[in-house]
């Protein structure tokens, strides 16, 4: 996040708590239209005449079906089809730009250049020259498909196809523009960007971590129900081991949402086991846990704090009664969708 940026999130009371955390001193979570910096994920570009050809020997989805007006999720495997991170990609008229967790940017760069050899391809953290945010509006229906695409001095991305929530790229002029007449003109609050990553993960967008990286295969991620994984496009890294799993219909785990009131947060990767189960092996993994916005009404004598988690589910004949989050801390897991 460049410097210009951050001034200018912090003449608007924005408090930066780490290098992934902003918030604000006076937000009102009330109001359906709010404005959220994103500083936990960054952007690679990678430009060339060579570029698609590059991306399309790397990652899940098919770089061809990528257009100007449409984006899409996907994921960079190893070769055992373990995903190392999980993207947006967005095509440009110049090239392309992935936006990825920003803690993996760095291990992602490293690994699409060794792959660049004599090609006419150039992969470039352009995280500094770019600012990033999101838009909620909650007063508007949106009829637009998710991952929808529109560029013009900007590039804003639909996350949802049931009401107006973008993802906005700019350079800083343009975003500090946009931002302060959402601000004036149209009444947007200025909201945490811990409230942005929690709408993700209710939308279940699963971003990984470095805890995370290389422990789950793309369709454990649901990344094929949501347009991340081409059957049909032909080689990449992992790709083997992808396609036959969904040929032999043998994915073993899916992403389910669930919650818990917990004294601590869950951390990525953390254990859960079923109560009813004779086995001690667990049953999900943690891939993202937050806290859920309305902490002054969830918070209880008891000072634990409710939680909202993406889990990987093992699938079951029969669902689980109960799920417990270790044995040492038997912490109560609720799931809030029914798995496949």
């Amino acid at each position: 996040m460049n410097l210009n940026w951050q001034n200018f999130l912090r003449s608007h009371q924005a408090e930066f708590n780490n290098d992934a955390d902003i918030s604000f001193t006076h937000t009102n979570i009330t109001n359906p239209k709010a404005l959220y910096p994103i500083p936990h994920l960054g952007i690679l570009k990678i430009s060339g005449s060579d570029a698609a050809k590059l991306l399309q020997g790397q990652i899940t989805c098919n770089v061809n079906d990528i257009t100007e007006t449409k984006s899409s999720l996907g994921a960079l495997c190893n070769p055992k089809g373990r995903v190392l991170s999980t993207f947006l990609l967005i095509k440009t008229p110049d090239g392309f730009l992935m936006i990825l967790p920003i803690d993996l940017l760095d291990s992602i760069q490293k690994k699409l250049r060794m792959y660049i050899l004599r090609s006419d391809a150039t992969v470039n953290n352009v995280t500094e020259n770019l600012c990033l945010f999101g838009l909620n509006d909650q007063t508007k229906p949106n009829n637009i498909e998710r991952f929808n695409t529109h560029q013009d001095t900007f590039i804003s991305v639909s996350f949802t196809d049931t009401v107006n929530r973008q993802l906005i790229i700019a350079d800083t002029d343009t975003a500090i523009n946009l931002w302060t007449q959402y601000s004036t003109k149209e009444n947007f609050t200025n909201a945490n960007s811990a409230h942005w990553r929690y709408l993700d993960l209710l939308a279940g967008i699963p971003w990984l971590s470095p805890a995370t990286a290389e422990e789950f295969i793309p369709q454990m991620l649901n990344l094929d129900e949501l347009g991340g994984i081409s059957y049909t496009k032909g080689c990449y890294t992992g790709q083997e081991i992808v396609a036959r799993t969904h040929y032999l219909g043998k994915t073993k785990r899916e992403l389910v949402l669930a919650e818990c009131l917990a004294p601590f947060s869950p951390v990525p990767n953390a254990s859960i086991y079923a109560v009813d189960s004779d086995s001690d092996q667990a049953i999900a993994k943690v891939l993202l846990a937050l806290p859920t916005p309305d902490q002054a009404l969830n918070q209880n004598k008891t000072n634990l704090i409710k939680y909202s988690l993406l889990i990987v589910l093992q699938k079951q004949e029969n669902a689980p009664k109960a799920l417990i989050m270790s044995a040492e801390q038997p912490i109560p897991v609720t799931l809030l969708t029914e798995p496949a």
